[in-house]
Order: structure tokens, then sequence, then C-alpha cells
């Protein structure tokens, strides 16, 4: 339970990172919808991995644990912008911080799991 609130705070502060700078960065001007979601969900990721010792350490090398945390990273980053774009293509009338929240959820998720089960299992 511990480890599930640890990483509750650290996707929730990620959360507020990736929707608060789309969104800023849409109103700006500065980027459409589609474009802003790339530095936003770069800004969160890395938020989320200085943050994000939730699972402690593995029994691997810390370069093996690192890739498996980068590879778990990476394929969450793309769910979280396919989640994303497919709510912004087929449902247009959802503004995107609303997209952005669904599509952290589904992330939050399988990063959960990937990180418990691939990255930091014992």
């Amino acid at each position: 339970m511990k480890r599930l609130f640890r990483l509750l705070i650290a996707g929730g502060g990620g959360f507020l990172i990736d929707a608060g700078l789309t969104h800023i960065l849409i109103e700006a001007g500065r980027f459409g919808p589609f474009l802003a979601r790339i530095p936003a969900i770069m800004a969160a990721m890395a938020f989320a991995w200085l943050v994000n010792r939730t699972f402690g350490r593995s029994p691997r090398s810390p370069a093996a644990e690192g890739f498996r945390y980068r590879a778990i990273g990476i394929t969450a980053a793309l769910l979280n912008y396919a989640v994303y774009s497919a709510l912004m293509y087929r449902a247009s009338f959802l503004q995107p911080v609303v997209a952005v929240t669904f599509a952290s959820l589904a992330a939050m998720v399988y990063s959960f799991f990937g990180y418990s089960r691939f990255v930091f299992r014992h």
C-alpha cells in the first residue's frame, strides 16, 4: 500500500506537470494540441523519474535496471500519447486536459504494473 501511495504521489505530480504544460503551451498559441503533448510528456516523465524510486532497488545491475525503467517509461509515454490522440481525434469535442486525464490514467496503470513486475521485482 505504501508503494502504491508513493507511486500516486509521483504520478500525480507528473500528471499536474503534464496537464498544466499541455494547457499552457496550447493557450500560449505556441503549439497545437498534438504537438504540445510531446514536451509535456517529457517533462512529466523527468519529474516522475526523479521521485519514482517507489519500488526500491532491484537485484539487477544499475544499467539493467535503468534500461528496464526507460523501456517501461517510453512505452508508457507512447500509450499515453496514443490514448490522447485517439480521444482528440475521435472525440474532438473533448478539451485537451480531459483527454490528458484519461491518457494519463491508462499510462499510470501500465506503469504501475510495468515498474512493479518488470523493473523492480525481486
